[in-house]
This record gives structure tokens, sequence and C-alpha cells, in this order.
């Protein structure tokens, strides 16, 4: 497998994005092995909670979520995943796969780092994956915030903004991961900002997981993920874990999965599900503090 990696002086200009990472080895179908990176503060012996980022972004996006959190004694790991941040990036569309995705990040958070009574935070694709890991490993689990995120199975329709998305990241002959981001948020983003969510992608065939990932979502009922995910759902909708929704109230893409989240997973009745206000699709950047505040208070009361 043909691998890009970024160079570490790409990322020495993040602002507000203080911590070091940690990396580790997991297997790449090939039989070699890919270097994945993570961030680990906070509290060693704090309850955990386990900070997943979507397409096209990295841990930077959780930044000011990290802070809120280890202030209160949360201990936040964050991990980057294949093909993002500062993670090794396969440079073929085809070595990316929805099974690879959840498996790279299933042996980073049980294997290696032993991760147990997790509180699980999704957004976008960090939802995506790790709703999968919930649902293959409960145990591990004490807890779920859902943050602009689902679990497609290709049995309904994507709204047509996302469809439209996809379709800009094919046929761009260069991608612009910086404005992707921004188009993706209520509030202006500043050009050093917007410079850090650029950093991991150098090159253009470093992109090629964000090449890759729209063409991932199951959008049919036979798609390579849609049995898997089915599956998920089964456990899901039985799952008694605390389940709290933190969706924001100007995100077309993800919006309308909240009520049926909601619908169908009891772990969500009985909790008081805030709207994150002035916020898009990439709430961490919009509103992170308040997001913070929002998983700190559910993991902690």
């Amino acid at each position: 497998m043909e691998v890009y990696r970024t160079p570490d002086a790409a990322f020495d200009h993040c602002p507000g994005f203080r911590w070091e990472p940690g990396y580790a080895q997991v297997v790449d179908p090939d039989g070699g092995t890919l270097r994945v990176a993570y961030i680990d503060a906070g509290p060693v012996d704090g309850p955990v909670a386990l900070l997943l980022h979507g397409e096209p972004t990295w841990s930077f996006l959780y930044r000011h979520v990290i802070s809120v959190l280890t202030e209160r004694g949360i201990r936040c790991v964050v991990p980057d995943t294949v093909g993002f941040g500062r993670s090794d990036k396969p440079v073929r569309q085809a070595d990316y796969s929805f099974a690879r995705m959840v498996e790279w990040t299933r042996e980073l958070v049980f294997d290696h780092l032993d991760l147990r009574e997790v509180t699980l935070v999704g957004q976008d694709w960090g939802g995506l994956i790790g709703l999968r890991l919930l649902a293959e490993q409960p145990d591990r689990f004490t807890r779920v915030v859902a943050a602009n995120t689902g679990l497609p199975t290709g049995d309904f329709d994507m709204p047509e903004i996302w469809w439209q998305f996809r379709r800009a990241v094919e046929a761009a002959e260069v991608l612009d991961i910086g404005r992707l981001v921004a188009a993706g948020c209520v509030h202006p983003m500043a050009d050093d900002v917007r410079a850090a969510y650029d950093a991991p992608f150098p090159e253009e065939r470093a992109k090629a997981g964000v090449r890759a990932m729209p063409n991932l979502v199951p959008t049919r009922p036979d798609d390579p993920a849609s049995e898997a995910n089915r599956a998920a759902w089964q456990v899901l909708s039985a799952s008694e874990l605390p389940f709290l929704l933190a969706f924001s109230d100007s995100d077309p893409i993800t919006g309308a999965m909240a009520p049926i989240l909601r619908k169908l997973i009891p772990g969500t009745r009985g909790l008081d599900h805030p709207i994150l206000q002035n916020a898009g699709h990439f709430l961490q950047e919009d509103a992170g503090a308040e997001l913070g505040r929002v998983v700190a208070d559910f993991m902690l009361s």
C-alpha cells in the first residue's frame, strides 16, 4: 500500500492546538502497517471521552471541546482517522472502505489504548464509525453523544445538499480543504484556522481519503456497508445506554437524523437534548466550548 505521511513541520502553526500527538501502528490489508496519530489529554484516571471527527477535518476540530473537558477532569482521546490529520494517508481511493475505517479505529482505541467505560462523541463520519464500534463492542461504552451525525443504510436517500457536496468533491481538480470546512460553518473562519485544516494535505495525492469518503456512505440498499449498518441499528434500537443528541440549529446535512435517532434508540428517552445555536455542520468550530460544556455535564451528572 502506497502511503503519504504529512511532514511534522506542516503542523507548526495550528492556533489553539497545543497537544502533542501519540502514535500507534495498525495493520493495513497488504500485511504492512499504518501509523495512526491521536491526542490523549487530561488526567489519565479521569472518565474517558472518545472524540471522533469527520470529513475532511482532523483532531484540530475538537480543540475547544478538549480544553473544556480537560478542565473538568475528563480524559480526551482524539484520533486522527487514517487518511486525515497526522495519520498516514493511503494514496489510492480504493484503499479506503467503511469496514477498514471502522477496523483501523477499533484497533487503535481497543487493542492499543484498551479504552473502557468510554463516552463516545461522534460527529459526521465520527458518528458513522463510532456507532458501528458501539454496536460491535457495546461493553466498552457507558454513554453516547451524537453530534450532527447518523448511521445511513442506503434504504433512504441522502439530502440533496449532501449529493451536491459529493459531486463537488468528485469534480474538483484541486480540493480546497479549508474552504470545505469553512462552508460547513456559520461563523467566518480566520485565515490561520483555515490554514490548519489545510495543513494535513500539502500535496493533492494526500487527499485520497477526502475524495473517497463521500463514496463510502451507503446510498443504496445493497451498498457494501449496508448490511453491517443494519446490524448495528438492531443493536442500537435495543440499547439502553444513555444517548444524548447534541445537534446544531443550522446543519442541512444531518439535521433530519436527530428525530430518527430520538425515535429509534431507547437510550435517548428522558434526556434533555440540547440544540446548539448559531452553529453549522462543524459545530465544534462554531460552538466548541458550548459542546464541551454539554458533554462534560452529561458525563459528570
